[in-house]
């Protein structure tokens, strides 16, 4: 597979309590993602945030962590990603998705038989 020099970059936040059909919300989206034939997906989990309603998420020493940050990337072609918004938007309740233009430099290892 290859992507066009000019894609796009869906990054999602969410909760890693959020769940979709009793499975982490996180995991359902990044699977879905495979499923649906996109370029790659990336998830990762931030030890410090907060959103919409300013409720800080920690992983401090003297409190159990719950609901960190958690930060999906996706890229690929516009059309890829507009295909996936709605089926995106059908799993999450909560949460911030935005969109914005990148430039591809490399995607996968040219001289590998799996690019």
């Amino acid at each position: 597979m290859q992507l066009p020099r000019d894609a796009v970059l869906l990054r999602i936040f969410l909760g890693e309590d959020d769940k979709h059909d009793r499975q982490p919300l996180y995991e359902a989206i990044v699977l879905k993602a495979r499923e649906m034939g996109l370029a790659g997906a990336t998830m990762l989990r931030g030890p410090m945030g907060f959103g919409h309603s300013s409720h800080l998420h920690t992983t401090k020493i003297l409190r159990l962590s719950q609901d960190l940050p958690i930060v999906i990337e996706i890229v690929d072609t516009q059309e890829k990603i507009d295909a996936f918004l709605p089926v995106l938007d059908g799993m999450m309740s909560s949460g911030l998705v935005t969109l914005e233009r990148v430039q591809v430099l490399q995607y996968g290892n040219p001289n590998s038989a799996e690019s």
